[in-house]
């Protein structure tokens, strides 16, 4: 089988990873790097015995596939370039800086006829395809998805939304498959002015309610799916890569006391690293010339909730913290 010649563009810490997972897939040649940071760029190709390009575009000249892992703003021109050289894409999310060029990224991609995914890896992590396995079976009423991180400065000129909510979205969007009714949501900005603490609201049509939490100012890191259906919880963290589902039994009042019996099912979860298991499904579709998991309508869906979001954090995000007065003591309230 002839393998598949990728590059991947844009080899900072993400881009670097997809570098490192294609030249360890079978049946995938790792051709070349391009990187604005030509020092950087000579590293990582020399690292895994790739080449150099002085540019995107000769690159691009060279491959079948490329991963685009450039910072956001560079995304749109690239994918165009890509496309215009015929060559199959895995856009990092968001996939565009804008929502007019996600929208005309759509349009482009369609005509092209190439597999153009978009990198929500998170639809590919172990813990949520089991998730989602155990909720394709339940009626599901409501659902609590949980972002946290303390402050990461080189993430400072992106609001939370875009920078760690997204990936929630995507999921959620995915996870429940139906037409979005309300979304509703505020926001706190405590660090530079960007918002940094996002709470949001979904509402979908003849289906659940769903409430995501993203923050950038937490203590400890969270990352948690939590599912309540009418007749089992099911928890879900994607740290400790775990998967419990909670039932009850039995119920009953006698004699004046109450007695609940439940049972608690935990699901083993496969270990695999989602970004290998992200490029694999990436070449699958390449060799059998079927839509990816992600598609450019995925990726601008979740960007237009995203948008939606961040505008209505923003129109909350700047609260007064007012130190509360202290209560009077005992003797004042005496006297």
């Amino acid at each position: 089988m002839k393998p598949i010649r990728v590059g991947v563009i844009g080899v900072g810490v993400m881009g670097e990873r997809h570098c490192r997972v294609y030249s360890n897939l079978r049946g995938v040649e790792l051709v070349g790097v391009f990187d604005a940071n030509h020092v950087r760029g000579h590293e990582v190709a020399e690292k895994y015995e790739a080449r150099y390009f002085d540019s995107p575009i000769d690159l691009l000249h060279e491959v079948d596939a490329v991963t685009i892992a450039t910072p956001t703003p560079h995304h749109f021109d690239l994918a165009m370039e890509a496309f215009l050289a015929g060559v199959h894409t895995l856009i990092e999310k968001p996939m565009a800086y804008t929502l007019e060029q996600g929208r005309t990224l759509v349009e482009a991609a369609q005509r092209s006829g190439l597999v153009v995914q978009v990198g929500h890896i998170e639809r590919f992590n172990p813990t949520y395809t089991e998730l989602k396995n155990v909720a394709d079976d339940l009626p599901v009423v409501a659902i609590m998805i949980r972002r946290q991180n303390s402050f990461d400065a080189s993430n400072k000129d992106v609001d939370v939304i875009n920078d760690l909510m997204i990936h929630d979205i995507d999921l959620l969007l995915d996870l429940v498959g139906l037409p979005v009714e309300s979304v509703t949501a505020f926001g706190r900005s405590i660090l530079n002015g960007a918002t940094d603490h996002c709470v949001a609201n979904f509402c979908f049509k003849d289906g659940p309610i769903a409430t995501l939490i993203a923050s950038r100012i937490t203590q400890t890191k969270v990352r948690s799916i939590d599912i309540t259906g009418l007749n089992a919880y099911v928890q879900g963290d994607l740290l400790s890569k775990s998967v419990a589902i909670s039932r009850r039994v039995m119920s009953q009042y006698n004699a004046g006391k109450y007695r609940q019996e439940s049972v608690q099912e935990n699901i083993y979860i496969p270990v695999a690293e989602p970004l290998m298991l992200e490029q694999q499904s990436f070449i699958n579709a390449i060799r059998d010339n079927r839509l990816p998991v992600v598609s450019v309508e995925d990726g601008l869906r979740a960007m237009q909730y995203a948008a939606q979001i961040a505008e209505l954090a923003r129109q909350t995000s700047q609260p007064s913290f007012e130190q509360v007065p202290a209560a009077p003591s005992l003797a004042a309230a005496k006297g």
